[in-house]
């Protein structure tokens, strides 16, 4: 299993949406693209902006469905955090089954 840690590269605000896209593009799709289970650990965040989230996560659940929900576990998530992450999933799971 791979660990990301989301504090060591975005800090306790997670806002940059380029930090986001190369934990994307570096570490979960190519861990989904494997069929690697992945650990987004959130600890030491305190907040993130929707933006950062969506950049991390929405184009990867449009690609591999909700079945990706069964190999990326959400870690150490404050309660604003986990808000924001399971709006950004709903959004983007929603998209995939308005675009089916």
């Amino acid at each position: 299993m791979i660990e990301v840690d989301v504090f060591a590269q975005a800090t306790d605000f997670a806002e940059d949406k380029d930090v986001a896209a190369k934990i994307r593009e570096g570490l979960l799709r190519p861990a989904l693209d494997q069929g690697q289970e992945i650990t987004l650990n959130f600890t030491g965040v305190e907040l993130v902006t929707q933006s950062f989230i969506h950049a991390m996560i929405s184009d990867v659940l449009r690609n591999h469905g909700e079945n990706a929900l069964k190999m990326i576990l959400f870690k150490s998530c404050v309660p604003g955090v986990r808000g924001i992450v399971e709006t950004v999933i709903q959004y983007s799971l929603e998209t995939v089954e308005a675009d089916s």
